[in-house]
C-alpha cells in the first residue's frame, strides 16, 4: 500500500498540483481507504514529504581529492533533486505548512537534513583541517547557501542551465570556503 501511495502522491503533484493533492485524491488515485492512509501518515504533508523526498536516495556525492569537483556534484545533486517535477510543486506548500504547523519541519530535518548537513560539514572541514575554531560555523552556513540556492533555483526555474548555474554556484562556494584556510 505504501507504494502505491506514495507514488499517487507524486503523479498528483505534477498532475494538478499540492493544493488538489489531497488525502481524499491520494486515496482514490492508489485505491486504497483514506482510513488506511491516516493509520500510516497523521498529515497530508507527511505523505507529501514521504513521497518527494523517496525520490532522492539520501546519499550524498562522494568525497574526492578534488573540493571545487566535489561542491559540483553537491550542487548539482541538490539542484537535480528540487527541480524534480513532483518537489517543484510541493515545496512552496510544504513551506507555508512548516510556518503555520509545530513540530513538522523539526521531524524533516532530523530525517533528512542533519544527516546530509553533517556530511557536508564533513566534507568541507576535510578540506581545511587547520582553520580557525569558527570552520564549523562557516561550514554550516555555507550549506545553508547551498540549499537554499539550489532550492530557490529549483523551485524558480527547474533544471533551466543547470550545468552553468551550479558551476557558478559551485566557485561561489568554493571561494568562500577559501576563506577558511
Amino acid at each position: 500500500m505504501d507504494r502505491a501511495v506514495l507514488q499517487a502522491t507524486v503523479e498528483l503533484l505534477v498532475e494538478c498540483g499540492y493544493q488538489k493533492t489531497t488525502i481524499q485524491a491520494i486515496a482514490r488515485r492508489a485505491q486504497v481507504s483514506a482510513p488506511a492512509i491516516y493509520r500510516r501518515w497523521s498529515t497530508r504533508e507527511m505523505i507529501i514529504e514521504d513521497a518527494i523526498y523517496e525520490l532522492q536516495t539520501g546519499e550524498v556525492p562522494p568525497a574526492t581529492d578534488d573540493l571545487h569537483a566535489d561542491l559540483l556534484a553537491w550542487t548539482r545533486q541538490f539542484l537535480g533533486r528540487t527541480a524534480d517535477p513532483a518537489a517543484r510543486s510541493a515545496i512552496p506548500g510544504l513551506l507555508s505548512a512548516y510556518h503555520h504547523h509545530d513540530g513538522v519541519h523539526e521531524r524533516l530535518v532530523e530525517r533528512a537534513e542533519l544527516p546530509t548537513r553533517t556530511a557536508f560539514i564533513a566534507r568541507v572541514l576535510k578540506e581545511v583541517p587547520n582553520a580557525g575554531a569558527g570552520a564549523a560555523a562557516t561550514a554550516d552556513t555555507v550549506f545553508d547557501l547551498l540549499l537554499s540556492a539550489t532550492m530557490i533555483r529549483g523551485v524558480s526555474r527547474g533544471d533551466e542551465d543547470a550545468d552553468e548555474w551550479s558551476r557558478r554556484i559551485a566557485d561561489a562556494l568554493y571561494a568562500l570556503i577559501g576563506t577558511l584556510a
